[in-house]
């Protein structure tokens, strides 16, 4: 996957951990969209991916999406897609433990701290 498609499927995963998609959170997935999409792309190929995968899928294709973004991304482009991940996150004011889980996967992971 090139970054920005797998920033899409991190935060798409990140979005349907908890069973629940809301207005709010799908408005953050939308400014993604419109701030990382430079060119065409076919989401709904993207979407029947993530569609596809069993929960018990979710986490190794989120971590393979995470080190796909990671391996392409820039330091400030992790940032920002952390920024979104936590913007998705608290969307509706409620960070369930599956959300946390998955959110501490990227902190963990990208050590953003140690940058």
């Amino acid at each position: 996957m090139n970054k920005t498609i797998a920033g899409y499927h991190i935060l798409m995963i990140l979005s349907a951990v908890d069973f629940r998609v809301n207005e709010k959170e799908d408005m953050v997935i939308r400014e993604y969209i419109v701030e990382e999409f430079p060119f065409r792309v076919n989401l709904d190929r993207e979407m029947a991916v993530i569609s596809n995968l069993r929960p018990d899928e979710w986490e190794s294709h989120f971590l393979k999406a995470m080190d796909d973004f990671y391996d392409d991304a820039t330091e400030a482009e992790r940032t920002n897609l952390l920024d979104f991940a936590i913007q998705l996150t608290t969307a509706d004011d409620v960070v369930t433990k599956e959300e946390n889980h998955f959110l501490n996967l990227l902190f963990e992971n990208w050590k953003p701290e140690e940058a």
